[in-house]
Formats: structure tokens, C-alpha cells, sequence
């Protein structure tokens, strides 16, 4: 967002040269005029605040409107300034979070006003202009992050919850500051404006005067309006853990085919997926998306279908009950449901060097979104690893950083990369790739400033220049509070079908006259999708297909219509036709 302009007292609009501002046709305005209302404006007026939610979405018909960040504050500044045909608001207007900046009446006018929760419905009737208002809310919370807006998190680099703060934030993709007590004269100062003992840090600072001491992911998420966990003892059809594509795909296929569904993620929706800077191989996105912009899509398909997200909610208990599971979630609280599915997907592995451990959130990263990347402008960047997530992270950082050097184990970059991004990766004038190497060790007081790394095939260390790092060396399944529930491989991956059986006791589906299905665990009724199960397809399109599939097996279950049904008029079992059990095609 361009700061407004306004030489000799004119008022000059924002350009849109980002596609975050587009104009509404006067065709859609007149569509969208029934179902609000027009309403005169007056200069000065205060159309939404910063930390209030979004009421309604708003059109300009006249006048204009300036988008202010800090407003009233010493340090408020314009983040854009619109005119007739603009609409205001930003992702937080259809997700139901907090606005993250104040609108304010320049020129008066007329504005169009319709109530959000009616919008959202509109957009959902109509694509073109739910694609046209997704992509500016997308495009302008993008933008918002990069200038750093929104709330601010004042903290010690070392200290592990400023860590915690600036990941819940950034895998949330929630416009922020980090002010780090270390360096940073602006957070000495407003701790002491602020009256806050150092032992109190991390802070937030909201709205310019709001002040949370040190508070947990849940606190924050009510402070923005994420949907964290509010009942106690909810009950469901269905309960997807895990938030990433495999578990919204499931929400979204469970809402709509009339399951009560209620989905729940540790710290955020996406997965890693979310924090993908591009994709450029899934199916139907031939110039490929991101994976912030592919997650929000989903979110708001779930919303749309009536699934209940609730963020951060962690699980550490499935327990059987009566026909049912209970999952029980570590602040105590429990939703009970029919049915289970489990898309918890998997976490980056660290990367054991000495020293690593408190650069770790400064300098060394885990994912490579907008946020990190502006922290590494014009200096070069080392990326780690062999595989899709590590040449996706290459390219994107290379049109941010002065240079990347792509680390790589092996001695061949298709062994674990699609051929389509080793292609770009090699053919990129400032992507550097070092087959053979391995990072040894690392330097740097407040922040890295080189690694010394090997070459594995003869030995030789070398130093190699980097302000960042970013780590892209396999995962693990998060399943450790599933360890004596279920059946899980060697590895901790979710068994499923036929290995689930054979892993479990062969009697327990003795009553339900049938095998585990093709993603069922060896519990009934409990199904695993995405990068959680063992032996699943490491991609964004397969986990996706499976979620949806896993509630395609939820009915089934159900039904009790799986592989083997007991015939109710003869008694003795039989296979059930394909056609018999197959639900209505969505």
C-alpha cells in the first residue's frame, strides 16, 4: 500500500499496482445495492476501527475513504487512500477477525454497507465477484504483513514464547511487528511507556494501548478473533484434527454432504502447505498459487458449508466411548463424536548443528513466507534440503534475497525434487546448488552471518556467506498422543486399511462384519488422511483427495456399509454390491 498523496491539499487515490485495490463494476453495484443500504458519509467519520470486528462490507459510491494504520497514535500513518468504485476491508472482513487498520472518511460521500455475514453468502452465489473480493482481501493482507502492520510483539530473541508469539502469528498469517529487546531502541522505549518489568516479556501491543503480558497462542487468537475453542463438551458427527489440506478438505466435504463437523488445529490452519510460497503442480492453477492464498480459499469454502474451525486446539486423547471417540484437548475441554478423522500431518525436522538452537526464529527458519523473506532483503540466503518444499522456498527467496544457496545431501537434485521446479531451480541466474553439502556449523552473535559447510564426498570445509537459513530436511508424523491408542508404524505414521488390521487385534471387527476400510485405522471409525497416514503421497493434491475420501468411508462406517455387511434378512454375511453402497455423488 502506497502512502496517499495530497500536494496542494488535493486527495489522489492509491494506484492498485499490486491487484489489492480493484474497483466494482457498476453492474455488481448495482447486484449488490438490495441487499444493503446507501448511506451518506461526513468527513472525519470513522467507518471501522483497528481491533473492532467487521460489520459490514462497504462500497464507495463518492467521496473517499484513507485507510490509516495506528490511528490517533503519534506514529499513525496512511496505508492508502480510495475513491468511488473501491470497496474497503481485508481478509479479516470475511474470516471474522479483528480489523488490522481503521477507516476514516477523507472526502464525504456515499457508501454502500451490507451486512458481512450477507456478503459472505453473496460471494458465495456469485464467483466472479467472490473471486474478485477474495483475491483483494488476500492480496491486501499480504501487503499489510510486509509493512509490518497490525499488532506488535515485543520480546528477547532468545526467549523461547517471543518465539512461540512470532510462530503463531506467522503461521496464521496475521499482520505483525517483531521489536526485539536485544537491539531495538523502539521496545525500550515503549516498555517503559507501557510500564512493563522486563521479566514480564514477551508482550503484545494492540491498538496502540492494549497490552498482553506474556500471553498464551489461545489468548492472542481471542484478542485477533480467530475461532479458538469456546464449548466445553461439544458433541458432532464428525471431528477432523488437523487443519492442513487433507483436514479442510474433510471439513469442507463433511459440512456439505450435512455432518456436523467441527475441525481443530495445534497453531494453524494450512500445514505446511499454508506456509508454501508457491504451487505450482496442483491441479486446475496452471499459473500456479500460493499456499496462503490455496488455505484461505478453503477456509472460507468451510465457513461457507457450515464447519466449525477452531485454532489453536490441541489434542492429547482419543478414547474410545460406547459407539463413539472422545477427543480431549490438554486445557481440559473434549467435543465427543461418531467419527474421527486425523490429518495432523507431519513438522519439520531440525537441523542438529552446534549453536543452532538460538538463532532459531532470528535467522534460521523452518518456512519461508512473506514474513521471513522481508527480513532477508538484499542479503544472501541459504536454503537446506533436496526436496519440493526446499526448491519452492529457493525460488520464492531468490526474488528477495541478493543470492540463495540451495544445500543439497545427495548428488542428484531429481531424486527427491519434481522435474519441473529442478528446471527452474538450475535455469535461476541467482540460485546457487551445492550437491554434497552439508552445514556443519554456524556463526553469529545476534544473528547468523556464515555457515561452515562440508563436502561430504571429500571432506572439505569452506565458509559460505548467509544472513539466513532456511531448513527444508524431511518431517515426522505428530502422533505422539496417539502412541497406545492405535496402531502406528515404525516411524509413527498412521496405519491404515490392511496393515491396520494385521497390526490389530482381527477380533474387534468381528461385530461390524467387515475389514478396516481403505483409510481406516484400527479403530472404527477412526480415519487417517495426508501426510499422517503411512505410506501416503507427500502432496498437496493427494492429502486434499484423501480428506475428501475419508469422509466418503465416514458414511460408509456409518452405515455400517463396508467391505462385508450381515444381511438382515438371512443372517449370514455377504459382499455388498459397489452400487448398493455408494452415497450420491458430490
Amino acid at each position: 500500500m502506497s502512502t496517499a498523496q495530497h500536494g496542494n491539499g488535493a486527495v489522489r487515490e492509491t494506484p492498485d499496482r499490486y491487484g489489492a485495490f480493484p474497483r466494482l463494476t457498476p453492474e455488481q453495484l448495482q447486484n449488490l445495492t438490495p441487499h444493503g443500504e446507501r448511506r451518506r458519509t461526513t468527513e472525519g467519520e470513522v467507518l471501522y476501527r483497528e481491533g473492532e470486528p467487521f460489520r459490514e462490507f462497504l462500497a464507495i459510491l463518492s467521496g473517499t475513504v484513507e485507510i490509516l494504520q495506528d490511528h490517533g497514535d503519534r506514529e499513525e500513518r496512511t496505508m492508502a487512500l480510495h475513491g468511488p468504485g473501491r470497496f474497503l476491508g481485508e481478509l479479516g472482513m470475511l474470516e471474522g477477525q479483528a480489523a488490522f487498520d481503521t477507516a476514516v472518511v477523507r472526502e464525504a460521500g456515499e457508501i454502500l454497507a451490507v451486512p458481512v455475514e450477507r456478503q459472505r453468502t453473496l460471494i458465495g452465489r456469485d464467483p466472479v465477484l467472490g473471486d474478485l473480493i477474495l483475491r483483494a482481501c488476500l492480496g491486501r493482507r499480504y501487503l499489510l504483513i510486509g509493512l509490518g502492520a497490525g499488532f506488535r510483539i515485543l520480546g528477547s530473541c532468545y526467549s523461547q514464547d517471543t518465539r512461540r508469539l512470532r510462530e503463531f502469528a506467522a503461521r496464521n498469517r496475521l499482520p505483525h511487528r517483531w521489536l526485539d529487546l536485544e537491539r531495538d531502541k523502539e521496545a525500550e522505549a515503549l516498555l517503559r511507556r507501557f510500564s512493563v518489568r522486563p521479566d514480564e516479556t514477551p508482550v503484545v501491543l494492540w491498538k496502540g494501548d492494549r497490552v498482553l503480558r506474556n500471553p498464551s497462542n489461545a489468548e492472542l487468537a481471542r484478542l485477533i478473533g480467530l475461532p479458538a475453542p469456546t464449548a466445553k463438551d461439544a458433541q458432532c458427527d464428525v471431528v477432523v484434527v488437523g487443519a492442513g489440506p487433507a483436514g479442510l478438505a474433510a471439513a469442507v466435504y463433511g459440512a456439505s454432504d450435512g455432518l456436523t463437523t467441527i475441525s481443530v488445529d495445534a497453531v494453524a490452519t494450512g500445514g505446511q502447505a499454508g506456509a508454501s510460497s508457491r504451487i505450482e503442480n496442483y491441479l486446475g492453477f496452471p499459473s500456479g498459487i500460493s499456499g496462503g492464498e490455496l488455505i484461505e480459499r478453503a477456509v472460507l469454502q468451510a465457513h461457507k458449508f457450515g464447519a466449525r474451525l477452531m485454532v489453536p486446539a490441541q489434542v492429547n486423547r482419543l478414547t474410545p466411548q460406547d459407539d463413539a471417540y472422545v477427543v480431549t484437548f490438554t486445557d481440559g475441554s473434549h467435543v465427543r463424536a461418531g467419527a474421527v478423522v486425523l490429518a495432523s500431518g507431519v513438522r519439520y525436522r531440525r537441523l542438529e548443528v552446534p549453536g543452532i538452537e538460538r538463532l532459531e526464529g532470528i535467522s534460521v527458519y523452518y518456512a519461508a513466507t512473506v514474513h521471513e523473506a522481508s527480513l532477508c532483503e538484499a542479503d544472501p540466503v541459504a536454503v537446506v534440503g533436496g526436496g519440493n518444499s526446499a526448491g519452492q522456498a529457493a525460488l520464492f527467496l531468490a526474488q528477495h534475497a541478493s543470492g540463495v544457496h540451495l544445500l543439497v545431501r545427495g548428488g542428484d537434485l531429481n531424486a527427491d525434487m519434481s522435474r519441473y521446479l529442478v528446471d527452474q531451480v538450475e535455469r535461476h541466474p541467482k540460485i546457487e546448488v551445492l550437491l554434497h553439502t552439508e552445514v556443519r556449523d554456524v556463526s553469529g552473535k545476534d544473528k547468523l552471518e556464515s555457515l561452515s559447510v562440508e563436502d561430504n564426498t571429500g571432506g572439505e570445509r569452506r565458509p559460505l556467506r548467509a544472513a539466513a537459513l532456511f531448513v527444508f530436511i524431511g518431517a515426522r508424523p505428530r502422533t505422539e498422543w496417539l502412541r497406545g491408542a492405535l496402531a502406528l508404524d515404525e516411524k509413527g505414521f498412521v496405519l491404515t486399511g490392511a496393515d491396520a488390521r494385521a497390526a490389530a487385534d482381527a477380533t474387534r471387527w468381528d461385530a461390524l462384519g467387515r475389514a478396516p476400510l481403505l483409510l481406516e485405522t484400527s479403530l472404527p471409525g477412526v480415519f487417517a488422511a495426508g501426510d499422517v497416514r503411512s505410506g501416503s503421497v507427500k502432496r498437496v493434491a493427494s492429502a486434499t483427495g484423501e480428506g475428501a475420501m475419508a469422509i466418503r468411508l465416514v458414511h460408509e462406517h456409518r452405515e455400517n456399509a463396508g467391505n462385508l455387511v450381515r444381511d438382515r434378512t438371512t443372517g449370514p454375511e455377504r459382499p455388498q454390491p459397489e452400487a448398493d453402497r455408494s452415497p450420491p455423488r458430490r
